[in-house]
């Protein structure tokens, strides 16, 4: 694939018993016998690396100069990992690591100038990756959510017990031979949502970007292997950022809040983060699914993400 700014390579990237699927976004003309910083684009929950991670914001990052790479989580899109359609945040946040351990052995990648920018729930696990890892030197978030902090609220209609005793129930059918559940996480499309009243703006907006040529993609699914998704009731991007996040941090957000908490979550984890070096960008009159696609907020966003880069990478 190529564009006339940049061109994208996929590879492959072991992991901890499969591959991880990835591309990297060059820029034209790079030469890669020199190192470069390089920036990982996360891709939001329900999302694969070749919608906003990577169409937007990789490809936005190339434009102007910089090295990204997108990778889609264990068990999704092209990566490996059984059963599909897993959750898990472990497994989501030591991706990054394994992403990392690919940069540090290309000729082309600055150890030392490694950055993550991460959308929605993509968001909350670069956090928790950023805590572990320390080769990840400054943390873009956008839009950024905190799938744990969901679960325990409108993800399990503010019943996680009740949730996990399904979940139980769910994994001892299937022990015994039973069919998987896989819950779609949204509406087949926006009127039926709205015949169903659904309101929400998140949600409305969700719906368009995934279930129309606007976000959709061959190998996205917007699905939780209901089984699986338990260890999410206990989970909590932001445990312990008071003393682990220390690293650069940005956060952008859209200041029209919606059932996914991108505002709270974002204001929450810009007030919670230990480092001394954070900035907040607040777009007014803009929605979470702006973020993911539209011209002027992720204008705003990528500009915001590229400076803040470009002063600590």
């Amino acid at each position: 694939m190529s564009d006339s700014n940049f061109t994208v390579t996929a590879v492959k990237i072991p992991a901890v018993a499969w591959d991880l699927a990835a591309n990297v976004y060059f820029p034209e003309g790079l030469d890669t016998t020199e190192k470069h910083p390089v920036v990982i684009s996360a891709h939001p929950t329900g999302s694969v690396k070749e919608q906003t991670a990577g169409n937007i914001y990789a490809a936005g990052l190339a434009k102007q100069g910089m090295v990204a790479i997108t990778f889609d989580a264990s068990f999704q899109g092209e990566s490996g990992g059984e059963p599909r359609l897993t959750e898990d945040p472990s497994f989501r946040t030591s991706d990054f690591s394994y992403v990392i351990d690919y940069l540090v052995a290309q000729p082309w990648a600055d150890e030392e100038k490694i950055g993550v920018l991460a959308i929605c729930g993509g968001a909350g696990y670069a956090v928790a990756a950023t805590m572990i890892d320390r080769r990840i030197k400054a943390l873009t978030t956008v839009a950024g959510s905190n799938v744990g902090r969901l679960m325990r609220e409108g993800f399990s209609g503010y019943d996680p017990i009740g949730m996990l005793e399904a979940v139980a129930a769910q994994r001892t059918a299937e022990a015994r031979g039973g069919k998987q559940q896989i819950n779609d996480l949204l509406p087949p499309s926006v009127d039926v949502a709205k015949d169903n009243g659904l309101t929400d703006v998140d949600v409305l907006e969700a719906t368009e970007y995934y279930k129309t040529d606007r976000g959709a993609h061959e190998n996205g699914c917007t699905s939780f292997n209901f089984a699986r998704q338990g260890v999410l009731a206990t989970w909590d991007a932001y445990a312990h950022a008071e003393t682990f996040l220390t690293q650069p941090l940005l956060v952008v957000v859209g200041d029209k809040p919606g059932a996914f908490a991108s505002y709270r979550l974002g204001m929450e984890l810009y007030g919670r983060a230990a480092s001394k070096d954070k900035e907040l960008k607040v777009l007014e009159g803009v929605t979470h699914y702006e973020l993911y696609d539209q011209p002027e907020a992720t204008g705003e966003a990528l500009k915001a993400a590229i400076a803040f880069f470009h002063k600590y990478l």
